[in-house]
């Protein structure tokens, strides 16, 4: 239950029709009843409540929801057009996996709805108007409905100039960045437990014995979702251990490994028991067709790292964009260095082991986030000025029994400059950056 609450409100904020789509429905629900409800108070209101509200016949009505109704359809179609003309830059200009924090911008979902609202809404005051020439009676304007009608279209006026405004600032490549970032350092905030002091280190977990058995997929795509008391509560039902060998952000096939399992006390398990605890496994394994930041503390890095190669690729050629993704590549990784990473052990309430949940460690994540802007951006001093940057941020920051993952880092960094030509400023200043990192680590190990 928990797991699929989670992936309703992931899918819910990140696409564009669930917010619009209620509006509507609202609207119409508001057209109907408020109509109903001049009926009720027509006449009841004092002079001076009637002196703000609509007070034409029914013709003017008609014009003014008619107006109303046809300039709204349009804006609404001139702000879709905007929107996918901006999803269209964002994909091809820096990362198609940024279009998530596009269509997820409450902003631009928000002011959608008030749109097509106002439409919907103005279309169904629109049949409650009755003119005296009419069949059916006297001549019958809901001045409540038309007044809201025309505040509503008030209010559209001023969304329209404020989406503007909004859309000019969330297209900048800073923007996108920082949206980026807090989303990454809100994900690793709720699924990675702060690192203990001293960097004491954990037990390894159990390897899986030879009698395990293979937990299959049960369909292809993404793993966005572990529900990790599921398993726990699977593990501790069935008297079993789970190793999981993949984690949020990988992409599983039907039929291969999800992981293993094996029973406490290491008897071989019947095909029955393991096709049923693989059911079970399979239902707290959630799959998509892409990735998303609800538990992937790597999907961050990963957009981060595209927009800098993007903007190091030929086509763009804008380093000065890959330096700016390296900065917050280097804040995002010192984060990070604070957090509790690796395999992440699940006890029962004896404290046995029961599941072993993988996960990426330090190196893992370091490597990502340097190995392709250092590749790409070797021939650019700027861009493996500001790699040696990230490493020497980064040294400040990790306890001693990381030291070794910048250290292979830096290694791998030395050797991509070592095959560049630099002039001797470039060269030199690089030089000094390398030595900064290693009289810090040198520090830190002290």
């Amino acid at each position: 239950m928990v797991t699929l609450l989670a992936t309703a409100r992931e899918a819910f904020r990140t696409r564009l029709w669930p917010i619009p789509t209620i509006a509507v429905v609202l609207a119409v629900g508001l057209g109907l009843g408020v109509p109903a409800l001049d009926e009720v108070v027509d006449g009841e209101l004092s002079d001076r409540v009637s002196a703000w509200l609509f007070g034409g016949d029914a013709d003017a009505a008609r014009s003014l929801l008619g107006a109303i109704a046809s300039s709204m359809i349009t804006v609404t179609a001139l702000t879709f057009s905007l929107t996918v003309v901006t999803l269209q830059l964002a994909s091809s200009q820096f990362s198609p996996r940024l279009l998530r924090t596009f269509t997820r911008d409450r902003f631009v979902q928000v002011t959608l709805a008030l749109f097509l609202a106002t439409f919907t809404y103005a279309l169904t005051v629109l049949r409650a108007i009755r003119g005296s020439g009419d069949d059916g009676g006297a001549e019958l304007v809901p001045q409540v409905a038309v007044t809201l009608a025309f505040v509503l279209a008030i209010a559209s006026v001023l969304a329209l100039v404020l989406f503007l405004a909004h859309l000019t600032e969330q297209i900048r490549v800073e923007t996108m960045l920082r949206n980026v970032h807090r989303e990454a350092v809100a994900t690793l905030g709720e699924v990675l437990e702060e690192r203990e002091p001293g960097g004491a280190v954990r037990p390894p977990p159990p390897s899986p014995p030879s009698s395990a058995a293979d937990l299959l997929a049960r369909g292809d795509g993404f793993v966005t979702w572990i529900d990790r008391d599921g398993l726990l509560a699977v593990a501790t039902e069935e008297d079993v251990v789970l190793g999981m060998s993949v984690d949020p952000g990988s992409f599983v096939v039907a039929a291969t490994p999800l992981g293993s399992l094996w029973a406490r006390d290491l008897r071989p398990l019947s095909s029955a028991a393991v096709e049923r605890v693989g059911d079970r496994v399979a239902s707290c394994v959630r799959l998509g067709f892409e990735r998303t930041s609800a538990q992937d503390v790597g999907f961050g890095l990963r957009q981060l790292v595209d927009v800098a190669v993007k903007a190091l690729s030929p086509g763009v050629n804008d380093p000065t964009t890959a330096v700016h993704a390296l900065g917050h590549i280097s804040a995002l990784l010192c984060s990070l260095s604070d957090r509790d990473l690796g395999p992440r052990l699940l006890a029962d309430d004896d404290g046995r082991t029961r599941v072993v949940l993988h996960g990426p460690d330090l190196a893992d994540l370091v490597a990502l986030a340097l190995a392709q802007p250092r590749k790409y951006g070797a021939a650019d001093a700027q861009v493996m000025q500001k790699v040696l940057q990230v490493l020497l941020d980064l040294s400040r920051r990790v306890s001693p029994d990381q030291r070794a993952v910048v250290l292979v880092e830096l290694e791998r960094t030395r050797r991509v400059i070592a095959r560049e030509t630099f002039d001797d400023q470039e060269a030199t200043a690089l030089e000094e950056t390398e030595s900064d990192i290693r009289r810090t680590l040198a520090r830190s190990a002290a």
